[in-house]
C-alpha cells in the first residue's frame, strides 16, 4: 500500500487537473450501475408479486403491471444515456491524461545525467515509459468498470437486502468480506511475481532493441547464432518469471471461482427454505437470485480484475522508480543568472572520478583563456573527455571548482551553461528528422540561407544537394543513411549555426578522410574565431596549430606548449609524434 502511495504521487497531481471530469465519470456511472443493475429488478419483483397474488381485482393488476413495464422501459433509456456520456466523458478525460503523463515521463526521464543513459538500454527505458502510460489507461478502467461498480453494486443491494431479506444480506455480507479479504491477500502476493515478470520483459526489449542498433556489427563479425543463442537465454529468464506469474493467478482464479459458487449455492439454499417458511415472497424469491447473479458476476470480475489491476502496477512501478532515483547531475534550486560572455575557463583542484577505486583527476588544475585554441593529447584514460564532460555538466565532479568566466557553473543552469557551448563529439548521432532540422537544431531561428551556408562552410552542401529531396530528407535512425563523414559534417554545420564562445571538438575529424579534413579545416579556423576551443585528437595532424597543447598522462598534465615546443623538450609528446601511424596515435596496450 505504502508503494502504491508513491506511484500515486505521480499520478495525482495530472488526474487532478481534469477533476470536474474524473469526479463526473464516477457519478455517471454509479447512476448507469444503479439504473440498469438495481433498479430494474425490484419492478421486477413487483410484478412477479402482483402476478402471483390471487382474489386481486384485475383492473388494479394490469394498473400495478403497465406502471412497472412503464418503469422499466423508462429506465432502460437512462441507463443508456448515462452509460454512454460516462464512456465520451472516459475518452475525454483519458486522452488528456495519457497525453500528459507521455509530456511528464519524457521530462522527468530527460532530467537524467549522462551516466545514467550509459548505464541503461535505451530500448527498455522506451519500454518501460510505454508501459506507464499505457498501465494508467487499464487501471483507470478497472477502477471505474469494476473496483467501481462493484462498490455502487454491494452497497445498493445490501441496501436492499436490509430492507426485504436481513438473514440473507448477513450471509452475504460474510461471505463478501470473506471474498474480497482474500482476493485483497492474495493480490498483494501476486504483485511480486508480476514486478519480476515486467523487469524480465524489459530486458527482452532492451536486449532487442540494443541488437537492433548495432545490427551492423553483428552482422560483420558474423554473430547472428551467438546472439541468437543469448536472446534465448533472456527470454527462457523471461519465460519462468511470465510462467511462476500466471501458475499464481491461475490459482488465485480458481480459490475466487471456488468461493463464489459457494456463496451462490448457500443463497439458493437458504432462500428457497425462507420461502417454504412463508418468510418471503415469491418476487423477494427471484429479486435475490437475480442479485445473487449480478453480485456474484461482480464478484467475479472484481477478482479477474485485481489481477490485471496487480499487473498493470507493477508495469508502472518501473518507471516510477525511476522518477524516484534523483539525477545524478542537478540544477542549483537558487540558479544564478548566467554570466558567460568571454569563454574563459578556469578548473581549480578538481577532484574526479567514476566510481571506481582509482580515481582520474586528484587536484587537477588548468586554465584556458578567452579565444585560446587548445589541444588535449594523451593515450587512453589519460582523462581528455572526461574534462569536456566535466565543462558540460554530464557529470559533476567530485570536488574543487570549474569556473566560466569566473562564474561556478554548479551555480547556473545545466541549459544556460550547455548554450554556451558547441559540442561535436567523436560519433555525432542525428535525429530521424530532416538535414535541415540536425543542421538547425543547436539554433531553431536559423533561416533556410544560414543553414545552407553552414553547410557550405562544412563541406556538406555538395553531399546533401545530390541526396533525394535535398536539405528535406530524412536522415534515418541515429543518421544511419548517411556515411560517418556525412553525419560529422552535419555535426559541424550545426556547431557553426550555434551562437556560443565556446567550442569543444572531441575527435570532430576522426571520421573524415584527408580531402575533407583539409576543407574543414578552412571551416574550423573561420569557426574558431573569436571562440575559447577545446580540441581532443588522436590524430595530432589536426592540432599543430594549436595556441597550446596540454599533454595528459592519468589524469595529470605532463607537458604543454605549442607544437614546436614540445617537440623540442623531447618528451612524451615528441614520443606520440614519432609514432604516429597514417596520422594517428598509437594506443598503448
Amino acid at each position: 500500500m505504502f508503494e502504491f502511495k508513491k506511484t500515486l504521487y505521480y499520478i495525482k497531481p495530472i488526474v487532478m487537473k481534469y477533476k470536474w471530469l474524473f469526479f463526473s465519470i464516477f457519478i455517471l456511472h454509479a447512476l448507469r450501475t444503479i439504473f440498469s443493475s438495481i433498479l430494474n429488478p425490484i419492478f421486477y419483483k413487483k410484478i412477479l408479486d402482483t402476478i402471483s397474488v390471487t382474489g386481486i381485482d384485475k383492473a388494479l393488476v394490469s394498473q400495478s403491471l403497465y406502471k412497472s413495464v412503464f418503469l422499466i422501459a423508462l429506465f432502460l433509456p437512462i441507463s443508456w444515456f448515462f452509460g454512454r456520456s460516462t464512456q465520451f466523458l472516459v475518452s475525454k478525460f483519458q486522452s488528456n491524461v495519457i497525453r500528459d503523463l507521455h509530456d511528464f515521463s519524457f521530462a522527468k526521464l530527460h532530467k537524467h545525467s549522462y551516466i545514467f543513459f550509459a548505464d541503461n538500454f535505451s530500448g527498455s527505458l522506451v519500454n518501460k515509459s510505454r508501459k506507464f502510460v499505457r498501465s494508467f489507461e487499464v487501471m483507470h478502467d478497472i477502477i471505474i468498470d469494476n473496483f467501481w461498480s462493484s462498490i455502487v453494486i454491494f452497497i445498493s443491494i445490501f441496501t436492499v437486502f436490509f430492507i426485504e431479506a436481513p438473514k440473507i444480506a448477513f450471509i452475504f455480507l460474510l461471505m463478501s468480506i470473506f471474498y474480497i479479504s482474500i482476493i485483497f491477500f492474495v493480490s498483494r502476493k501476486k504483485v511480486e511475481y508480476d514486478l519480476r515478470e515486467a523487469s524480465a520483459d524489459s530486458k527482452v526489449t532492451g536486449y532487442l532493441a540494443d541488437t537492433i542498433t548495432n545490427t551492423l556489427s553483428i552482422k560483420s563479425s558474423a554473430a547472428n547464432e551467438r546472439e541468437i543463442e543469448h536472446f534465448k537465454k533472456v527470454t527462457r529468464e523471461d519465460y519462468k518469471f511470465r510462467s511462476a506469474a500466471w501458475d499464481f493467478g491461475n490459482k488465485q482464479i480458481a480459490i475466487q471461482s471456488a468461493i463464489i459458487i459457494i456463496m451462490q449455492i448457500v443463497v439458493v439454499f437458504v432462500t428457497a427454505k425462507l420461502w417454504i417458511l412463508g418468510t418471503i415472497s415469491a418476487g423477494v424469491f427471484v429479486l435475490v437470485q437475480s442479485y445473487s447473479i449480478t453480485l456474484g458476476h461482480s464478484l467475479w470480475d472484481l477478482g479477474r480484475a485485481m489481477t490485471k489491476f496487480t499487473k498493470a502496477y507493477s508495469d508502472m512501478r518501473e518507471m516510477v522508480d525511476i522518477f524516484k532515483k534523483v539525477p545524478d547531475v542537478l540544477d542549483d534550486p537558487n540558479a544564478e543568472v548566467c554570466k558567460i560572455k568571454e569563454g574563459v575557463i578556469e578548473m581549480k583542484n578538481v577532484f574526479f572520478d567514476y566510481g571506481v577505486s582509482n580515481d582520474i583527476f586528484q587536484d587537477f588544475s588548468l586554465k584556458i583563456f578567452s579565444g585560446e585554441k587548445v589541444g588535449l593529447v594523451g593515450h587512453s584514460g589519460s582523462g581528455k573527455s572526461t574534462i569536456t564532460k566535466l565543462l558540460m555538466r554530464f557529470i559533476d565532479i567530485n570536488k574543487g571548482n570549474i569556473l566560466i568566466d569566473g562564474q561556478n557553473i554548479k551555480k547556473i543552469t545545466q541549459d544556460d551553461l550547455r548554450r554556451n557551448i558547441s559540442y561535436i563529439p567523436q560519433e555525432p548521432i542525428l535525429f530521424h528528422r530532416t538535414i535541415s532540422e540536425n543542421i538547425a537544431y543547436g539554433n531553431p531561428e536559423a533561416s533556410k540561407e544560414e543553414i545552407i551556408e553552414a553547410a557550405k562552410k562544412a563541406h556538406a552542401h555538395e553531399f546533401i544537394i545530390n541526396l533525394s529531396h535535398g536539405y528535406d530528407t530524412l536522415v534515418g535512425e541515429r543518421g544511419i543513411k548517411l556515411s560517418g563523414g556525412e553525419r560529422q559534417r552535419v555535426a559541424i554545420a550545426r556547431a557553426m549555426l550555434k551562437p556560443a564562445p565556446i567550442l569543444i571538438l572531441d575527435e570532430a575529424t576522426s571520421s573524415l578522410d584527408s580531402i575533407s579534413e583539409s576543407y574543414i579545416q578552412d571551416a574550423f579556423n573561420e569557426l574558431m574565431k573569436g571562440k575559447t576551443t577545446i580540441v581532443i585528437a588522436h590524430r595530432l595532424s589536426t592540432i599543430q596549430k594549436m595556441d597550446r597543447i596540454i599533454v595528459l598522462d592519468k589524469g595529470t598534465i605532463v607537458e604543454e606548449g605549442t607544437h614546436a615546443e614540445l617537440l623540442a623538450k623531447k618528451g612524451m609528446y615528441e614520443s606520440l609524434w614519432n609514432h604516429q601511424t597514417g596520422g594517428f596515435m598509437q594506443e598503448e596496450d
